[in-house]
């Protein structure tokens, strides 16, 4: 079978995968995985390398990725990373694109460019514990595309449509999900 390639998009390897879970939808299961250690201060350290999925571990990445979190001067810091509600703008506009692109790529549309501005708006006085009428979270975020193609117009808007429909952490941060959180105590060693 020829390889079509569409905006980077291996299209033929997308239907081979979308095959294979039709065939077999237990696939389809991941389990994605993240450990964080605090620095000093507010400076954290955030790390990702395996993960579960299409049925076996992946240990495809040969050493972790390693992600810098801290907060701005303002918020106690000293801007060694990005903040934590940065973070999640950053993956929103990953995930967004990613879709946006696949999709497209799927139908044929040809991409010549994608950038996206996002924009979280948050009362920090929730986190800070200085209002309980404050949520501790974002209280909207704004996402603006930018998109070059040769596509009416009509088309572009679906593509925006079905990026938002498709994109996983559109998803996350749209509808509530589930978190479990537990601790357990190190013991100091002398």
């Amino acid at each position: 079978m020829a390889t079509t390639t569409v905006n980077g998009v291996n299209v033929s390897a997308l239907k081979e995968t979308l095959n294979a879970l039709k065939d077999k939808p237990e696939l389809g299961t991941f389990r994605f995985r993240a450990s964080n250690t605090w620095v000093a201060g507010t400076h954290n350290q955030a790390c990702i390398q395996g993960f579960y999925g299409a049925g076996r571990e992946d240990d495809s990445r040969q050493s972790p990725m390693v992600f810098e979190e801290d907060e701005p001067p303002v918020l106690l810091g000293e801007n060694a990373g990005a903040n934590p509600v940065e973070f999640v703008l950053i993956g929103l506009s990953g995930c967004l694109t990613t879709s946006l692109v696949a999709h497209a790529a799927a139908r044929g549309i040809s991409l010549q460019s994608v950038t996206s501005t996002l924009e979280g708006v948050m009362d920090v006085r929730g986190f800070l514990g200085l209002s309980d009428a404050v949520r501790n979270g974002y209280e909207e975020i704004r996402v603006h595309f930018t998109l070059e193609a040769d596509a009416p117009e009509e088309t572009l808007q679906e593509l925006v449509e079905v990026a938002q429909a498709r994109s996983p952490v559109f998803d996350i941060v749209t509808h509530a999900v589930p978190v479990r959180v537990d601790y357990e105590r190190k013991t100091p060693t002398s």
